[in-house]
């Protein structure tokens, strides 16, 4: 099986940069899971016994602590602050920048419009930015059923589809008597899309490798399964299955924003023995 590999893929700036800083910090407890990828987590976890915690009220005092690539909210911040003076504030300069236009647009009197997914640690973060309570949108479906501020902030999350992100910006523009539009999808989410896409174009079976809770692991798969039928997301080799790929020739691999050289690598070398 030949194997041909996304022009953009893999690690971005703000995950490589957290995992640095946690290297650096053997014995030290990360707020909530570094980057979404189980078994990074766990590598740090073996070898430099960085391990992960929820729950702020836990963490013990003056402990060395590790604040995840994808922020904490505003009041989190404070509480670990009152907790320990020994942070490494590990986000990622693409998530601070939405945290902070929020403050400054609610601030100045917007409502504040965020593309993404309420759930999202990211996003709970970017949120609690705010000086009221922002409206976020996972489509422009959803937007449309929702009551819209006549002077609003647009914002997305860092992992985001750009051509979702725009369809929402081209409808509030014609919506809104005042419509600010901040893109904050961040490069490497962009390449690693748009690498993926034409990939998907003239392969004949698509694998990303990453995550599951991964935002833009999952905009990844879900952008190369329009162009690809055969497209499978996996977080490792041990989930790839030989009967994918009979009858292929030519598999393209992508990988998410989280996920290593190193499982990526075992991946590929897998395929090329079917």
């Amino acid at each position: 099986m030949q194997v041909k590999l996304a022009k953009s893929y893999g690690f971005c700036f703000g995950v490589r940069r957290a995992i640095k800083l946690a290297e650096n910090k053997p014995n030290g407890i990360t707020l909530g899971p570094l980057i979404h990828n189980a078994k990074e987590i766990n590598r740090l976890k073996d070898k430099f016994n960085v391990v992960v915690n929820e729950n702020i009220q836990e963490i013990p005092k003056d402990a060395e602590v590790i604040i995840r690539t994808h922020g904490i909210t505003k009041e989190d911040l404070q509480k670990l602050k009152e907790k320990t003076k020994n942070i490494t504030d590990a986000t990622c300069p693409f998530v601070t920048k939405p945290q902070e236009i929020c403050e400054k647009m609610s601030n100045e009197g917007y409502g504040i419009i965020i593309f993404g997914d309420e759930k999202h640690p990211e996003v709970k973060g970017v949120m609690s930015y705010c000086k009221t309570i922002p409206l976020v949108v996972e489509s422009l479906e959803a937007l449309k059923k929702a009551k819209i501020p006549d002077k609003v902030a647009l914002i997305s999350q860092t992992t985001k589809n750009i051509e979702l992100f725009l369809e929402i910006a081209d409808f509030l523009i014609r919506h809104c008597s005042e419509c600010r539009v901040f893109n904050t999808i961040c490069n490497a989410t962009f390449d690693n899309q748009e690498s993926a896409r034409n990939l998907a174009k003239e392969v004949d079976i698509m694998v990303i490798v990453g995550g599951k809770n991964s935002s833009n692991t999952k905009q990844l798969y879900n952008i190369s399964k329009e162009y690809c039928e055969d497209c499978y997301l996996i977080e490792d080799f041990q989930e790839l299955h030989r009967e994918w790929f009979k009858g292929k020739k030519l598999c393209g691999v992508s990988a998410g924003a989280s996920t290593p050289n190193w499982i990526i690598n075992e991946v590929v070398e897998t395929i090329q023995k079917y």
